[in-house]
């Protein structure tokens, strides 16, 4: 299956720098099941397929919400390279989602992407009627600039309680 990103810049990405080790923050989120703790629309995921952790091909579902508007997804992990990049897709090519990690002097800069693989009638008619979001590229940007504070607190703190 052909990688929604090959050969195209992401729809929105954003990059926050984090003084915590990078192998600290691709542990956090690269841990599905705690993705829910920083990421601004996902309520819930876990592993699907007996899947436990992240390698490529594992599967997970993630439950979603906005206001009152919930969806699901399945998605499938595409790149799992520890400290350094971790992505997956919403199959069946509906969106790619990714952490790229380098670090540097004071810990690590993280930058969160996305591509948005939907075709004209699932962006503008079906997904504002199952999601609430009307503009996904703007909703994407607000909620990954959310997302990065977030996970900055929780990587910094987890540096911090690793220290000797």
């Amino acid at each position: 299956m052909p990688r929604l990103a090959a050969g195209r810049a992401p729809d929105v990405s954003l990059s926050v720098e984090v003084a915590a080790p990078a192998e600290v923050v691709y542990e956090l989120v690269s841990d599905v099941p705690r993705l829910p703790s920083w990421a601004a629309e996902c309520v819930s995921c876990r592993w699907m397929g007996g899947a436990t952790g992240p390698a490529p091909g594992a599967r997970f579902l993630g439950v979603n919400r906005n206001g009152f508007f919930r969806w699901f997804t399945v998605s499938e992990v595409r790149d799992a390279v520890p400290g350094r990049l971790f992505a997956w897709e919403v199959v069946p090519g509906l969106a790619r989602w990714e952490y790229r990690i380098t670090p540097t002097d004071a810990g690590c800069t993280v930058t969160e992407s996305a591509w948005d693989g939907r075709g004209f009638v699932i962006s503008h008619v079906i997904g504002p009627v199952l999601t609430g979001v009307h503009d996904r590229k703007a909703a994407n940007s607000r909620n990954i600039a959310r997302t990065l504070e977030r996970l900055k607190a929780a990587a910094e703190a987890a540096a911090v309680e690793r220290r000797p």
